[in-house]
């Protein structure tokens, strides 16, 4: 106890020892470098110095305890080390002092050496520096407040405060939506009218609408498409349907598919400072162009080539994606094409990996790939495009202008999630063995986590159902092996699973008959990392929530009427429109439903712990009414004006940074209704 206690007494001493002698001996020097003739040396007395050692509480001398008295527990050994100290330090100032051409540099580290080294010798020696404390010092400034944290959100509530409506129905009098920041104005591809509707936004109120189903508060001037153009390589185009828009600062893209649909189509540039676009110029692109996004800088413009075949099959072009470069806000003359010839010869392989082929045969890999929708990885060097007809994504390099890999979504097993499988069951869910859904994503989009890159995908599904050539067929019509028979022995239904609509193209075993069944669609939304892997699936959660809210009256009901259950032998709700937001530092996914006219909200801000928060619709599922859109014009019955939104197509997630009202907003585009509805996104926090 009493040698730990020794020690400890010495390594305090020491430390203060030392920092007063740094300090005695840096006051010394600057006094020296000041004042001192040149060839002189000016040195701190030793004696004084030692008293300077002992005062380190801020008294006078006579308050210390004398330096000369030994502390009762320190040993006559550690007295001999202090004499031993003193020495070797009486050596050193002598040998310095006498050095008179010394710099002042080496004469500092001298003294200080010294000091140290007669500091240890007092130590040693055992002063004793248990004086008393000095005045407390004077309290400082208080400092600024912080900032007040942020509650998270746990609910959210869609409000609609505005809404136009275009009076088409059933014919795609509202599609794509875009807003214009700076001039306030929503911009909407009307299919019915081959225009675009331009709404003014600038006088939006944080006030719900008193009837928001059959409102009409946002009056439109309409824009329309040229019937052709010509573009910058000379050559003038026959036009057909406006398809897509997006917007980036005051300049808008519009992607304008050909009169003949297997032909190149077009991209229009327009300047939309004033209330009319202003033409700048029209560029070739690919065959069917179905999409287009600026990059995030707004360097370049990404247009997605679907490529349809005619109906007939007469002609199937090769599915491509086109890169428009802009320098300095120039535009340029030609775009540059990417297609999937590389590819030709690895159909075997992609098919063994599971991206799905379904064409007559002789059709190409980049005949039957079809490019849908396009979103850029965060630094925008990677562009995701989905291939939603085979089931896949494929991961452009937008730098060298090549596709790296296509990358097969898989399937679902619906032996774990459950689905609805037949038009003739009422609500029915169940898990059915040997039967996969093929995720086949319409919208995708793209966040960060982590520094990662993500993509979401709204899964609706698709099939090539086309006079040349369909996929398409109901389980009831297929043979089925004996092995999957007797998997789905307890479930299968005639009236049942045997009205599920597959895919003829995969599970064919080499005896004709089917070991699996894939359905279309995964009647989800995803999650998926930068090399296509699935990190998240909603799994059944769509359907159980709309059974849950809406029963045996309107679960997975078409948006052309209000029949309860007349889509769950199909694709069930379809998520189709899919729009993500950031809201207080979280990033939320909101999932349209295309048939069932829903819209669901998730929390995704972490992909691997996503959450669902809220769902809504504004749609009237008590009214009786008929929509047929096989006819043109569509045939309308009963009460579809009062039906409310039908079909949302696209959404559009508006910051409160940019919003008129200075509240984030949501744009929803309903295709069936022909209508454009506003919702006020408002958070419900943490309390």
């Amino acid at each position: 106890m009493f040698y730990h206690k020794k020690n400890q007494l010495r390594r305090n001493a020491q430390f203060r020892a030392q920092l007063q002698f740094e300090q005695t001996t840096v006051s010394a020097n600057a006094h020296q470098d000041s004042s001192a003739p040149t060839g002189g040396a000016m040195r701190p007395d030793p004696a004084t110095a030692a008293k300077q050692a002992c005062t380190v509480t801020g008294k006078s001398t006579s308050e210390q305890p004398s330096c000369t008295e030994s502390s009762a527990t320190i040993s006559a050994e550690s007295r001999a080390v202090s004499s031993h100290v003193l020495s070797t330090v009486s050596r050193t100032v002598s040998k310095t002092v006498s050095s008179t051409a010394t710099s002042t540099a080496a004469r500092t580290k001298s003294y200080t050496v010294a000091a140290l080294s007669m500091a240890c010798g007092l130590v040693l020696a055992g002063c004793n520096f248990d004086g008393k404390d000095g005045q407390t010092g004077l309290v400082g400034p208080v400092g600024a407040n912080g900032s007040n944290g942020v509650s998270a959100v746990i609910g959210m509530d869609l409000i609609p405060i505005a809404r136009h409506v275009s009076g088409s129905y059933g014919a795609g009098a509202a599609e794509i939506t875009q807003y214009h920041s700076a001039s306030k104005r929503i911009y909407v591809v009307n299919g019915a009218a081959n225009a675009i509707d331009i709404l003014d936004a600038s006088g939006l109120k944080n006030q719900a609408l008193s009837d928001a189903r059959v409102a009409m508060t946002l009056n439109s001037n309409k824009f329309a498409i040229p019937s052709s153009i010509k573009t910058t390589d000379g050559s003038t185009v026959e036009l057909g349907m406006a398809n897509s828009i997006a917007i980036h600062g005051d300049t808008m893209a519009v992607a304008v598919e050909n009169k003949r649909k297997s032909a190149a189509g077009v991209v229009l540039f327009y300047d939309i400072k004033a209330a009319a676009p202003l033409f700048i110029k029209a560029l070739r692109v690919g065959a069917l162009p179905d999409m287009l996004t600026f990059s995030a800088d707004g360097s370049r413009v990404l247009v997605a080539n679907e490529a349809e075949p005619e109906t007939d099959y007469s002609a199937d072009p090769e599915g491509s994606v086109a890169i428009i470069s802009i320098d300095k806000g120039v535009i340029a003359d030609q775009a540059q094409l990417v297609g999937f010839s590389d590819f030709n010869s690895k159909q075997a392989e992609l098919s063994k990996q599971g991206v799905k082929f379904a064409g007559p045969a002789g059709t190409t890999v980049e005949q039957d790939l079809e490019p849908e929708f396009i979103t850029l990885g965060h630094d925008g060097k990677k562009a995701y495009v989905a291939l939603q007809e085979n089931n896949a994504l494929a991961v452009l390099d937008i730098g060298t202008g090549k596709f790296e890999k296509i990358v097969a979504l898989g399937g679902k097993d619906h032996s774990v999630h459950a689905l609805d499988v037949s038009d003739r069951d009422g609500v029915l869910l169940q898990k059915v063995p040997g039967l996969f859904g093929l995720y086949q994503p319409d919208t995708i989009a793209s966040y960060q986590w982590q520094g990662a890159t993500f993509i979401v995908s709204a899964n609706e599904g698709d099939a090539r159902d086309w006079k040349g050539y369909s996929e398409e067929t109901r389980v009831g019509s297929i043979k089925r092996s004996a092995a999957l028979v007797e998997k789905q022995q307890a479930v299968y239904q005639k009236d049942g699973l045997g009205r599920l609509k597959i895919t003829k193209a995969m599970g064919l075993n080499s005896n004709g008959e089917y070991d699996a069944l894939y359905a279309f669609g995964g009647r989800s939304f995803s999650i998926w990392d930068a090399q296509g892997r699935q990190v998240f699936d909603s799994g059944e959660q769509l359907e159980k929530i709309s059974a849950a809210v809406h029963g045996e009256l309107a679960f997975n009901s078409n948006h052309l009427s209000n029949t309860a259950d007349n889509r769950s032998d199909d694709k069930g709700p379809e998520p189709e429109a899919l729009a993500l937001g950031q809201i207080g530092g979280q990033t939320f996914a909101f999932v349209g439903t295309e048939r069932q006219s829903g819209i669901y909200i998730f929390d995704i801000t972490n992909p691997f712990a996503t959450q669902f928060v809220s769902y809504s619709h504004n749609r009237d599922f008590n009214q009786t009414f008929n929509i047929d859109d096989e006819k043109v014009p569509a045939v309308l019955t009963g009460a579809y004006a009062q039906a409310g939104d039908l079909g949302p197509e696209s959404m559009l997630f508006v910051s409160a940074a940019q919003s008129p009202i200075a509240q984030p907003l949501l744009l929803v585009a309903n295709e069936v209704s022909g209508s454009l509805t506003v919702y006020m996104v408002q958070p419900k926090r943490a309390q």
